[in-house]
């Protein structure tokens, strides 16, 4: 994906070294590098540390799964219980696009030791609203299946999916919902 703004803060600090990459190791991979402060265009200015490469490279699920351990952390607009995530759309309204996140969901799945966590506050709408639902709305686009949730975390915890029951994965999501919409999410899942 892009190389996101900071990033060569992080590797100068040493941060980010990719020493422990199966592929393409003490290097950074992007598709692109852009939007960053003119200090940070300079750095990786012919910097052998960061590697373009076009994104059906980068975006691939295979070269994604052969880098062992390998975690893919991605937000989210909002989780139901069965763990489909949405990271488009809260009901028919377009918001934004997947990006590569079905790629690096699918990439940790199948990597050896790898992850897949997806990040998201608990409420949206200032509070109104709660992103762990029991259902989702009519016409929510699912950007991942919910076979590939693995770990969902919010401010309220974490819900670890992967290889549990429908029963159980419901019983750990309604735990990091927010606690003004357990007891709401609880009643429409049973």
């Amino acid at each position: 994906e892009n190389c996101p703004r900071g990033t060569a803060t992080l590797i100068k600090k040493g941060i980010i070294t990719g020493a422990k990459k199966t592929l393409h190791r003490n290097k950074a991979v992007a598709t692109a590098c852009g939007g960053g402060t003119k200090e940070e265009m300079d750095f990786f200015h012919m910097n052998p540390v960061l590697e373009l490469h076009p994104s059906e490279y980068v975006l691939n699920p295979r070269v994604i799964a052969a880098n062992d351990n390998m975690v893919a952390m991605n937000s989210a607009l909002a989780v139901d219980l069965t763990g489909q995530i949405s990271a488009e759309s809260p009901g028919p309204v377009m918001i934004s696009g997947t990006g590569g996140q079905l790629a690096f969901a699918t990439g940790a799945y199948l990597s050896e030791g790898g992850r897949n966590i997806t990040v998201l506050t608990s409420t949206a709408k200032g509070g109104e609203r709660s992103r762990i639902q029991s259902l989702f709305e009519k016409g929510t686009i699912v950007s991942v299946p919910r076979n590939l949730a693995d770990i969902v975390v919010t401010e309220y915890g974490i819900a670890r999916l992967r290889g549990k029951t429908q029963r159980r994965r419901a019983e750990e999501l309604i735990a990091i919902a927010h606690p003004d919409f357990r007891n709401e999410i609880g009643r429409a899942h049973v």
